[in-house]
């Protein structure tokens, strides 16, 4: 596909469904805001501002379109200390090093380490962000009138309903206008947005930030970035990889990370903090028609016009008709299907799923779970990966000649297995050929086993001969291997 045919494909080829996809985010993203603010010790314009300049930066510069980012509880929750101790320059200061960090990622292509997320990390990512999308919705329902838990209802009915009867307007936007018109005419005792925290008045202030240039300041604000960077980036490629499944087609995760950083910066000039993709907003987007570049451009700019010009009517919106669709997120981004998959998927999958969900949800740290899924995954592939090894014994009528056929992986997991095989034969034959045609040797622990048997033959005094290694195993012996390698042959076995 030529750059023009993508760009018409991602900003043009689905105005109406993005503008109204865009409009309903916007309305979402306000609490949710306010919220982050809250958790990071600072004015709620600095969540807001953050989300407006991001939004619309990453419609721009992102490379995954149809997602959403703005400010998120992932980034909030690793800056309250620094707020607290140094204020919120600093945290202006370490956002815009924070974008530096991330661009500096796209450059080095950090973005291919997501070839090491499994599937069954990426599920569990998905389910624990859906249970705490839910979770989150619940301080909003204890301790509250019957008319909270009506209009939920109501709203709810709406979303799930009105699509049978038609989809030209996206049923969430539909369901928030209903329920702020119900809630504001008949004066209704419920929560509204404007109980979360204030909204800001007038435009954001654009400069950079008020904290000395000093190696002082680098070493406050450096750890903080870093931190924010990687959680960022994270979260933001796992939410791409969601979105490129829910709607078939692919993202360029190295423009992402670019564009991360670029939008974290300019939200740090305009007086924001750093954030990164939003699963639960992005899910809002896409299930409401959303695909396009329009679609998050529209969310940035409408909660611009919204915080700008219609601050005082957006404060009426009532948060049960956030709540709703809230709700409605986090239903539809809970994998149901991987719960009888727990049973039909290999146990350690399940386990790797299950683990990942309860770090997740226990800690509320999204790169603690992703962490400990990755983690068992290796371990897992691990311990698979070297049952996938076999030695074959034959030898001459008259026993002076053994010949031992190696198949499989030989690396540090599977090296003990390779050396305990070797030594159960209790080799007496003067000549011993070893073929590892079948095999490959991948580090330099497999390289010192190979030393191992061989010395040990050798001492037992036998002619050893190694044969058969591709291209790949012959480099690493030649380079760390201690035995003789006279007998070392390449290819084949000769027959």
């Amino acid at each position: 596909m030529t750059y023009l045919a993508a760009m018409r494909r991602d900003w043009t080829s689905n105005p109406r469904a993005d503008i109204l996809a865009g409009i309903v985010v916007a309305l979402a993203l306000i609490p949710e805001a306010i919220g982050f603010s809250i958790i990071a010790g600072v004015d709620p314009g600095v969540g807001l501002w953050a989300s407006v300049a991001i939004a619309i930066v990453i419609s721009f510069t992102g490379g995954r379109p149809g997602m959403i980012s703005a400010a998120t509880a992932a980034v909030a929750v690793l800056v309250g200390p620094l707020v607290r101790a140094h204020g919120v320059e600093y945290l202006f200061a370490a956002t815009i090093l924070m974008g530096v960090f991330q661009i500096l990622a796209g450059i080095l292509r950090l973005n291919l380490v997501m070839q090491f997320v499994s599937r069954s990390v990426i599920t569990g990512f998905v389910n624990a962000l859906a249970i705490l999308i839910f979770m989150a919705q619940l301080p909003q329902l204890v301790g509250v009138t019957w008319h909270t838990y009506a209009l939920v209802a109501l709203g709810l009915a709406i979303i799930y309903l009105l699509p049978r009867l038609t989809t030209s307007v996206p049923s969430p936007l539909v369901s928030i206008l209903v329920l702020s018109v119900l809630s504001i005419g008949l004066d209704l005792p419920v929560s509204t947005v404007s109980d979360m925290g204030s909204l800001p008045t007038g435009l954001p202030e654009i400069g950079l930030p008020q904290v000395p240039l000093t190696w002082e300041t680098l070493r406050i604000i450096a750890p903080f970035s870093a931190a924010m960077a990687a959680v960022g980036l994270l979260e933001s490629l796992l939410t791409a990889q969601i979105v490129d499944d829910m709607t078939d087609t692919d993202s360029f995760k190295r423009y992402e990370c670019r564009g991360q950083g670029i939008a974290n910066i300019v939200a740090a000039i305009v007086g924001g903090m750093g954030g990164c993709a939003m699963i639960g907003q992005s899910v809002i987007n896409v299930t409401s028609g959303g695909r396009g570049r329009l679609s998050t451009l529209t969310a940035g700019v409408f909660l611009f016009v919204l915080l700008a010009l219609l601050g005082r009517w957006v404060g009426q919106v009532p948060m049960p008709a956030l709540v709703a669709v809230m709700i409605m997120v986090s239903i539809g981004t809970f994998s149901w299907n991987s719960i009888p998959n727990l049973r039909r998927h290999p146990w350690q999958s399940s386990v790797v799923m299950l683990t990942t969900v309860a770090v997740v949800v226990g800690t509320h740290d999204l790169s603690l779970g992703v962490a400990a899924g990755v983690l068992l995954s290796g371990i897992f592939f691990a311990q698979k990966v070297q049952k996938l090894f076999r030695i074959e014994r034959e030898q001459s009528a008259d026993g002076a000649l053994a010949t031992y056929h190696i198949s499989g992986e030989v690396f540090f997991a599977s090296v003990h297995r390779f050396l305990d095989r070797m030594a159960s034969f209790g080799e007496t034959a003067k000549q011993v050929t070893i073929d590892v045609t079948h095999a490959h040797f991948w580090d330099i622990s497999a390289v010192g086993a190979l030393d191992k048997v061989v010395s040990k033959l050798d001492k037992a005094g036998a002619s050893v001969r190694v044969v058969g290694y591709n291209e790949a195993s012959k480099d690493i012996v030649d380079k760390f291997a201690l035995h003789d390698k006279t007998g070392v042959e390449l290819g084949a076995v000769p027959h």
